[in-house]
This record gives C-alpha cells, structure tokens and sequence, in this order.
C-alpha cells in the first residue's frame, strides 16, 4: 500500500523524521487526554468534589490546544514542504515536456500530457498532503498507545495488538485490488483525454470525410470503459471502508465487553478499565484515517509515477544523447541533388500502429501532397520528418547516410515546420514574425509583412508590429496565425524543408484561397511536404501519398491516382463530384 515513489522525492527522509516528532507528540498528548479525563472521572465517581479535578480539567484541555498545534504544525510543514516538492516536480515535468517536445506527446498522447501538467501536479499535491502524514500516524500513534496500555492491562493490549495485523492484512489485499482499479481507472482517463482533445483538433476533418459519428462512437466507447472503471473503483474503496469500520468497530467492542466482564468480576479497577476505552478509538483511529485517505489519493499516486515516468525517460534521452555527441551524424543541407528515404518505417502508439511498413523516396526540391482521413498516419508521418518522433522500425536515408531517425539537430536545423494551429507567442508581433530569424532588419519584416498580407492587421493594431499578442493579449485570427507563420517562413530561407500539417484545416475556403496564393511561392527551391485534407492543393504537387490505416495505400501524380479509380478518386469525388472519362484537371 505504501508508495515507494514517495521515497524517491528530494528531502523525504527529513520530511518523515519531522512528521515522525509531530506523530509522537500527538500520540503522548492523546494519552495525557486519556489519562486525565479517566482520573477526573474516576475522582468524581469516589465522590470527590468537582472543584479539586481543576487541575486535570486544565490538563485535558492543554493536551487538547497541543493536540490541535500539533497539528497545525504538521499542516503548516506539510504546506511547505508539498509547496517545495511540488514546484520542483513541476519544473522537472516542464523541462522533460520541454526537452523532448513532440516525443512525449507521441507517446503519452496529447490530452494525456496535457492532463498530468494541468492537473496531475496538483493531484500529487493532494496526494503528499493527505498520505504522508497518515502514513506516519498508522505506525507511530497506535505503537505508543500500545505501549500505554499495556502496562496497565495486559489483556485489553493483547487483544489490540492480535487485532492490528489483521486490519493491516486486510489493509494490503483490498489495497492491491484497489491501486488496480485506479491504474485502470487512470489509463482510462488518459484515453479519453486523448482521444477528446484529438477529435476537436480534427472536427473539421473527421466532418469532411463523414468519420465524425464513426469516431463519436469510439469517445463514447472510450468514456464507457472509463466510467465503469471508476464506478469500480468507487465500489471497491466503499466496500473497503465498510469492511473496515466493521473490523475496527468489532475490535473495539471486544475490548469493551472484554472490559466490562472483569469489571463486574473485580479483576480490574475502573480507572484502567476506562482508561484503556477511551484509548482504543485512538489506536484505530490512524489505520482508518489512511484508508479513506488512501482511496482519495490514489488518483495523485498515478500522476506522480506518470510524472516520475516521463522525468526518468527525459533524462535517460539525454544521457543518450551525450554518450551519441562523440559521434556526429551531420546531414547535409538539402539540395537539388538530396535524396530522402523511407524503408519499411514503423511507429507504434501505446494503444495502436499509427504507421505500418511506409516506404517512398524523394528527391531535390519535390513538394509531396500527403492526404487521407483523419486517424490514418498523415500528422505521424510529417512528425517523423520533423524529427519530432523517431520510429520504432525501419530504416531512414538522408543523402545516403543512414540513419536512426531524424532527429539530428543538423536536419532540424533545416526544416520548417507549419502546423494546423500556429502557437503565438506572448510577445509583441515582431517578435511573432521574426521567431526564426531574430537577426532580421526592419526593412525584411516590412517585406514579409506585405508579401503575406499581414499589412492590413498591422495598421489596425494601436502599436503596430510592437503590440503584444498571444495567450492573455490581443487575439488573432486563425487566418492571421497562418499569415505570421507564413512570414516566419519567409524571413528564414535558409530552411530549404517546409512541412505542413493541415495548415488550413480551420479556415474559410476564401481565406484559404488568399493564403495559398502567398503560400505557393514559399514553396520554391524547397522540398514541401503538405499534408492536407483539402484536395485543391494536389494540383500544385509534384506527387501523392495517400495515407490509409498507417500505410501507404496509393501514389502518384494527381492524373494517376484519379485513373487508378482508387481511394483518392473516392475523396476527390465526396469534394469536387463525379469526374467525368478524359475530363482535364
């Protein structure tokens, strides 16, 4: 039940001993309550008189305001201590979400990344609040009670001490059904994270092609298994609680019957007797106190072995990528003579294979149309020639030099990368434009500001190419947000790779044709690779891939695919209609 991720947070053995003294503390003043309140009563039932039990009166109620410093005092370290670990964890996470970028969210997938950042954090929080002190408590308050009462009867803490066992055995199987649960629960939710967050990404897509009921019914499917998972969940932690209040409840009846019989024989006086029952609450008081707990923080002990997960692999990348420095792999800058190749490449997802043995070669400054319906590998595919993924299988040739993947800082270096919804920075728009290229003159952002037709949005602006835009400042367009990558691009035309990944995917078709005008030119003396669900755009390409279940169903030219009568004729028919024998296009 006890997390060994716990222990590998910076500080924990500290944090422990310190809960350890405030545990101690708690445990002896419980006592001092126990003990004062059974002398006053006690007093009282021999007939002594109310006024001279002050002075225990005053003792129970010191140990009480001690009782609740103490734990004042546990909560306040607890703050900032979980406060430390927590912004710590945080930049960690950060730094490893930074550092491999579109890897992790390959992997993890992109809701489920977006879930631990925003959310898991401050359930690992949640989680170090609840479970730390608890797991003290369990050990620390009923030894010292134990230790109390044992002296003063035997009997009541022998049978405590036969009864605790069986609570923590108990404890352990219901715990290890339980943190199943919630391990399924947890990848159930990453699931649906993803997969809604992937559905808005592609509405217009899943739309266009007619997948949009066929994929609502797999984010319903999806939620379905995460709702039945957490409904067990939920089942197994009530089921537990009851189980256990019934064993607690059962062992303090015990001791009380127990009790009351030796009472009645006169084999125990009635101070320890009523001592030893108001300590027995005490004493099972921690164990349940973590079993409720327990449940509620099952969620936060997931997202920090995730978190955990995802800092370790960052940081065994970058252990690989410093034993791979004494051996670079420098690819040449492209060329009208390069040559890129793809042979049998394979990428797999956890849940699925997003790319099944895709092959092809290109050469020189070729621009490549990449279509298919959403779900069948194109955006895969641009990352892997990004170099922001690396396949799991296969081979890659660039320029006859083989090699692992493409993520070669000497590749990267050359290509530009255009996604479906272009980020923006908080930062002025200058700064937006001149992203790639900060060295740039005034006179070249003016120029790129024109060519792209950004001019119009600039002279509306109160401060021109010096006012702030992005997250929490002025809002842009998607059209605009295209427009300022558009002219990123054009200011660096020392990247002779451009990759587009729908990049007009939420765009009017009006807005889109104005964009493409000042988009085409971009294109010369590049090697384009434009993935597009928007067909007008393969009659600007030199080739097709047509990318169906993570394969490369067809290729070729835009004629040749339309006489194949294949599955880009089908798509060009559902956009542009029935094309008729010999028609010219």
């Amino acid at each position: 039940m006890i997390d060994r991720a716990l222990f590998a947070l910076e500080g924990i053995r500290g944090a422990l001993a310190a809960l350890v003294a405030l545990a101690v503390a708690r445990a002896l003043l419980v006592v001092g309550q126990a003990w004062s309140l059974a002398s006053a009563i006690v007093h009282l039932w021999e007939g002594a008189p109310l006024p001279d039990q002050a002075p225990l009166i005053v003792l129970f109620f010191l140990c009480f305001v001690g009782g609740q410093l103490v734990r004042y005092a546990q909560d306040s370290y607890l703050d900032r201590y979980a406060y430390a670990r927590i912004d710590a964890l945080r930049r960690e996470l950060l730094q490893a979400v930074f550092g491999q970028g579109a890897r992790i969210v390959q992997a993890q997938g992109t809701g489920s990344v977006t879930a631990m950042v925003l959310e898991g954090i401050d359930q690992v929080e949640t989680y170090l609040r609840l479970i730390l002190p608890k797991i003290v408590c369990v050990v620390v308050v009923p030894l010292i009670v134990l230790l109390c009462v044992f002296p003063v009867d035997w009997v009541s803490g022998s049978i405590m001490l036969v009864m605790y066992p069986v609570i923590v055995f108990y404890m352990g199987l219901i715990g290890a059904t339980a943190k199943a649960a919630a391990s399924l629960q947890h990848e159930e939710y990453q699931r649906l994270s993803n997969h809604f967050i992937d559905s808005m990404r592609g509405i217009d897509t899943l739309k266009l092609f007619g997948r949009g009921k066929r994929h609502g019914e797999r984010i319903f499917e999806v939620s379905e298994r995460f709702r039945e998972a957490t409904v067990k969940t939920l089942r197994i932690a009530t089921l537990s609680g009851s189980v256990l209040d019934l064993i607690s409840t059962l062992s303090l009846a015990a001791v009380a019957i127990m009790l009351g019989f030796r009472l009645v024989d006169g084999s125990i006086a009635f101070f320890p007797a009523l001592f030893v029952l108001v300590l027995v609450p005490e004493y099972f008081k921690p164990i349940r106190e973590f079993a409720s707990d327990y449940h509620a923080s099952l969620d936060g002990k997931n997202a920090l072995a995730s978190i955990q997960g995802i800092i370790s692999s960052a940081e065994e990348e970058a252990r690989g990528a410093a034993d791979d420095a004494a051996a670079p792999r420098d690819v040449a800058a492209w060329s009208e003579d390069a040559t890129l190749e793809l042979d049998g490449v394979r990428f797999s997802y956890p849940e699925h294979e997003a790319l099944s043995d895709v092959s092809f070669a290109v050469r020189g400054f070729a621009r490549i149309g990449v279509i298919g319906a959403s779900g069948s590998g194109k955006s895969t595919l641009v990352n892997l020639l990004g170099g922001f993924a690396a396949p799991s299988a296969g081979t890659v040739r660039a320029s006859g030099r083989q090699l692992a993947d493409l993520r070669e800082p000497s590749w990267q270096r050359q290509v530009l990368y255009i996604p479906q919804d272009p980020y923006l920075f908080h930062a002025t728009l200058r700064d937006n434009i001149v992203f790639y290229r900060p060295d740039a003159d005034d006179d070249e952002v003016a120029r790129a500001v024109e060519v792209v037709g950004l001019g119009d949005l600039v002279a509306e602006l109160p401060d021109g190419l010096d006012t702030l835009v992005g997250e929490g400042a002025r809002a842009l367009s998607g059209g605009q947000a295209q427009r300022i990558a558009l002219a990123r691009a054009l200011l660096d035309d020392s990247r002779r790779i451009l990759l587009f990944d729908e990049p007009t995917a939420h765009l009017d078709i009006e807005t889109e044709l104005e964009l493409k005008e000042r988009m085409l030119p971009l294109m010369e003396g590049r090697l384009v690779v434009f993935a597009t669900h928007r067909l007008h755009w393969v009659h600007d390409m030199d080739a097709v891939l047509v990318m169906e279940d993570g394969r490369v169903a067809e290729r070729g030219t835009h004629e040749q695919l339309l006489a194949l009568g294949g599955t880009y004729a089908h798509y060009y028919e559902m956009q542009f209609g029935p094309v008729e024998q010999g028609a010219v296009l």
